[in-house]
């Protein structure tokens, strides 16, 4: 099928200097897609004048005169800024112009603007975001990583479903297992929000393994980790920092004296597959799950081969019909609303906490 992606080239931190070659690589690598670089016409044009035209065909530019800065308070952004390359590039998506919207920009303006934009998939509270992170065994997918601090019950097994059907629809997996983030695996620990999802998920029909503790994320117990976007936050950038830290005291190490260099030098290959091991622009690309629409959000920071791997994300999400499998899944279950926003959490607040901005 053929997919088309429309990107926030201005967004994150490098803006078109990293979305337009990435999205030239991209389309190098998927024959059965167009890309629309939405932004400022004139720095796309010349950033796209050296394209082979075998691949700029496949490349339209959208004019959009605003830009949504990294550290703006995502109000400002939805209110005052309704031609931002941002906001255009899901309008597209709206209008049935794009099928999947990709953006490095900010992440609050990003679910703020969506989520008015596109509004949630019946059933569907809030929107929620989801990554995959390495394991021991392959990957795992846990949501919500920093969309919704504050979460019911409810809200926390309609995260619970979206995630089992984005496994599915990406991964293969017929029935994934789901685990509850907690402090303990025991029914007694936790607070009286984890408590009452757990029993709402035991007679959910999904495949819910029980209560997950932090390290169980790695070991790849689950395939699905749920838990409110304050705690999962936290749990993503304690880890992007602990493996970063762990990178730079291998490299302090071999770099010590003569004798640990000539050590690195034979260790070499081995150190070259640990970082791509843990190489966080390799699982690049967190999905605003909920939406009547795909929409991936790439890390602030992202060089051209992460930013690739967002845009994969978002064509995979179309490609495998993630958006019906949702949907489906959340109608068979006949999920319960339960939102209760909080100040924290609405559109004129502050804002989401940033994951992968």
């Amino acid at each position: 099928m053929s997919v088309t992606v429309a990107v926030d080239a201005m967004g994150g931190d490098h803006g078109p200097s990293v979305t337009v070659p990435a999205c030239l690589e991209f389309l190098a690598a998927m024959p059965d897609t167009r890309v629309i670089l939405v932004g400022q016409q004139a720095a796309l044009e010349a950033a796209l004048v050296t394209t082979r035209p075998a691949l700029r065909e496949r490349v339209s530019v959208h004019p959009a005169s605003e830009v949504v800065d990294m550290d703006e308070p995502p109000a400002d952004a939805l209110r005052r800024k309704k031609d931002s390359s941002m906001r255009v590039a899901i309008n597209l998506v709206k209008e049935g112009a794009a099928d999947a919207c990709v953006s490095a920009g900010n992440t609050g303006a990003l679910m703020a603007i969506a989520r008015f934009v596109l509004k949630t998939l019946p059933g569907i509270d809030r929107p929620a975001i989801a990554s995959q992170l390495p394991t021991r065994s392959g990957e795992t997918l846990v949501l919500d990583l920093g969309a919704n601090v504050n979460c019911t019950p409810a809200q926390l097994v309609q995260f619970a479903a979206m995630g089992s059907a984005l496994a599915t629809a990406i991964e293969g997996i017929e029935r994934p297992t789901i685990g509850l983030l907690n402090v303990g695996e025991e029914d007694i620990k936790g607070n009286d929000v984890v408590k009452d999802t757990a029993e709402l998920l035991r007679t959910s029909g999904l495949n819910f393994y029980g209560n997950v503790e932090g390290d169980d994320i790695y070991q790849g117990t689950t395939d699905v980790v749920v838990c409110d976007g304050f705690v999962g936050n936290v749990a993503l950038k304690a880890s992007e920092g602990l493996a970063q830290m762990l990178y730079d005291f291998l490299k302090a190490e071999f770099t010590r004296n003569p004798l640990t260099r000539l050590a690195a030098i034979v260790a070499y290959p081995v150190l070259m597959a640990f970082k791509r091991r843990i190489d966080p622009r390799r699982y690049n690309g967190a999905t605003l799950v909920g939406l009547r629409g795909v929409v991936v959000k790439s890390h602030g920071g992202a060089d051209v081969l992460a930013f690739v791997n967002a845009l994969k994300r978002a064509h995979a999400e179309v490609e495998h019909g993630v958006l019906d499998r949702i949907a489906q899944r959340i109608a068979g279950m006949g999920v319960a609303s339960g939102d209760a926003v909080t100040t924290s959490d609405a559109p004129g607040s502050s804002g989401p906490t940033a994951a992968h901005a």
